[in-house]
């Protein structure tokens, strides 16, 4: 079952966080996972949730996100990210 990386950001350091995302690409492939979302125009439509930026991530399944977060291939780039973004992060399992 697909499962769903979906992310809140507030960069703290352009710069650094530029560089953040060129590393992420490759991590992801590794893992099966790929951009479902990457930072687009957002709008809330209900209550009072004003996200900065939001990222959703596909993946083939939970495990496989779980993997890809605590990997060796996203080590480097999730460091960078955390010192350079506030993120609210949770991965949901996709519909049957």
């Amino acid at each position: 079952m697909s499962a769903y990386v979906i992310v809140q950001v507030e960069v703290t350091d352009s710069a650094g966080y530029d560089d953040y995302k060129k590393m992420v690409p490759a991590s992801l492939a590794a893992f099966g996972g790929r951009f479902a979302v990457r930072g687009g125009a957002c709008e809330t439509l209900e209550g009072s949730w004003q996200p900065k930026r939001v990222v959703v991530l596909e993946f083939p399944s939970v495990v496989k996100a779980r993997e890809w977060w605590s990997s060796a291939e996203y080590s480097e780039a999730k460091a960078l990210r955390q010192r350079t973004a506030k993120t609210e992060m949770i991965v949901v399992e996709g519909a049957a």
